[in-house]
This record gives structure tokens, sequence and C-alpha cells, in this order.
């Protein structure tokens, strides 16, 4: 009986978070109607776009064995760099490019600090949250940066309530998914992040090449996390060194929602997407409860814990 459950668990368990979230806002008269609304649904999609890009790339990490804690500030900054850019006149695609760029060499640079000195991802990223947050705040020379307009900022739109089209972002969203899916099960790169989050050392022996290995994780994930920050930038239409305080937790957390295990050796694209959704579930419904965002954050903080319960539960309570 136990080992079905966790089998199921570790099958559905993502599915089954996301639906009893959904139960939970749809149920009560006041909500139902205007929660389970097309727009409302296109409104919670849009809102995690710029959790579930990061969430791409830092699946990659924490399948890897290591942790990114430099995921707002990188947001923050590329966000900055590209509107910086804007300001110059650059086109769209040339802005995405640079940041995305931007956001791959903060993924160098801690890839190498964390392959080339040995140390943990842990400490090496939280030195990288202040250097990037710092960078991004002497960029924008301490104040937003603001730009007459530029096509970017239709990318997250969700301004016509009778629109049925969704914004652009979201189906980037679902391509680069799509994507890092079969990056990690399809290829023999993905067999080798998988192979060293469940053990470097063998991994090593067998021929992997372990500290190339983990730098190009960083940088493909700070690629993910350049466009993260674009996106953030299309929905705030300015570039805020201070934006996205924080969000390195929601991505972890959605991440961990997803069934991911930070030992590292496990983890899917899929169950990050839907890690991310619950969390957009949770905070709109939460809205239009009229819950306070204190209450909110209580919340969201018991999920990650009974997520953490249920990975080591599913695992027979192995760490």
């Amino acid at each position: 009986m136990i080992a079905a459950l966790r089998r199921i668990l570790g099958k559905a368990g993502p599915f089954i978070g996301l639906v009893l979230v959904i139960g939970l806002f749809a149920l009560p008269a006041e909500t139902r109607v205007h929660f389970l609304s097309y727009h409302n649904f296109k409104i919670i999609l849009t809102q995690t776009v710029i959790v579930s890009v990061g969430a791409l790339g830092m699946t990659l990490i924490i399948v890897s064995g290591a942790i990114d804690l430099s995921v707002g500030s990188t947001v923050a900054l590329t966000g900055v760099i590209a509107a910086l850019l804007i300001q110059r006149g650059w086109g769209p695609a040339a802005t995405t490019l640079a940041a995305i760029g931007a956001g791959g060499l903060v993924g160098l640079l801690n890839g190498s600090a964390v392959a080339g000195l040995r140390m943990p991802s842990f400490i090496i990223t939280l030195g990288m949250l202040g250097i990037g947050r710092g960078t991004a705040k002497w960029l924008a020379d301490n104040q937003t940066v603001n730009y007459e307009s530029s096509p970017i900022n239709g990318w997250m739109t969700t301004a016509n309530p009778s629109g049925s089209a969704l914004p652009a972002g979201v189906w980037v969203a679902v391509a680069l998914a799509a994507a890092t899916s079969l990056l990690l099960r399809k290829t023999v790169f993905g067999r080798h992040v998988f192979a060293l989050g469940s053990n470097e050392a063998a991994a090593r022996l067998c021929g992997v090449p372990t500290t190339r290995l983990k730098i190009m994780v960083f940088v493909i994930a700070g690629c993910f996390i350049g466009l993260a920050g674009v996106f953030q930038l299309s929905r705030l239409r300015l570039g805020d060194p201070t934006v996205a305080v924080g969000l390195e937790l929601d991505i972890i957390a959605a991440v961990i929602i997803g069934g991911a295990s930070l030992n590292g050796g496990s983890g899917t694209v899929l169950g990050s997407i839907i890690g991310a959704l619950i969390m957009s579930v949770l905070r709109n419904g939460s809205q239009q409860m009229g819950w306070p965002n204190y209450f909110q954050e209580i919340i969201i903080g018991l999920v990650i814990i009974v997520a953490v319960f249920l990975d080591r539960f599913r695992r027979g309570g192995r760490t």
C-alpha cells in the first residue's frame, strides 16, 4: 500500500497538487466565476512565465546537485541592461540576445567559481547575489531606467480582457520547456547532468567531464535567467535594479514542488512548470479571496515544506 502510494506521488504528485489548489479557489461561490474565467487563466499563465523560464535553468542546476541564489539579482541586472540598450536604439532581437548573453556570463562566472575553486554553489551564488544587485544599481545610477517604447513591451501584456490570444511570453516558455525536457531526457548531456547530481565521484570515474559539465549547466541556466530578465522588463516596461528580490526562492520552490530533490539526481521540466503554476494559482487565488500578502507567504512556505516532506516519503525516508 505504501509502496503504491509512493509510486503515485512520484508520477502524479505535482498534477494532484495543481488540481487541489485550483479546486481550493474554484469552490467558493464568491470567487468561482471570475477565477475560472479564461481571462483569469490567461493572467495566471502570464504571471507564471518569469518563474517558469527561471525554473528551467534552476532544474538543470538542482538536478546536477547544485543551487543558484543569484537568480533575482541576475534578472534585475539583465533587465537593466536591456532597458539601457533600448534607450540607445537597439532593436528587440539584439536587446534580447544581449540580455541572454549577460545572463550566460553571470552563469559562466558562477560555474567557473564552483567548478574551479571547488566551493559550494550556495556560497558562490550567495556572493553573486550581492555582486549582481550592486552592478545593476551602478549601471542604472541607482534609479529606474525608462525608455519611450519597444516591441518588447507587448510580450507580456494581458490588457485586452476580450482577446483570446495568449501573450508571446507564454508560447516562448512552452517552447523552451519542451526543448529543455528533450535536452535532459534524450541527450548525452542530459544523462551526464543526472549522473553528476546522483554521484559526482562515480560520474568522474565513468569519464564524465564534471568540471566542464558544471560550467555548462550554469551557463545554460544563466541564459534562461537572462531571458527571464527581458520578460520582467516587458512586464514592468522599465528597468528596475531593485526588482525581483526573493525571486530565486519562488523559482527554487517551483522546482522542489515539482518533485526535484535538493540532493540532486532527480527532477523533471514538466514538474517544475507545474510547480510554477501552483505558486501562481496560489497567489492569484489568494488575491481574489482578499487574503493579506503575509498570509499568502505563509501558505506558500507551508506548501514548500509539505513538498519536501512528500519528496522524502516518496524516496522511502532517504536523505
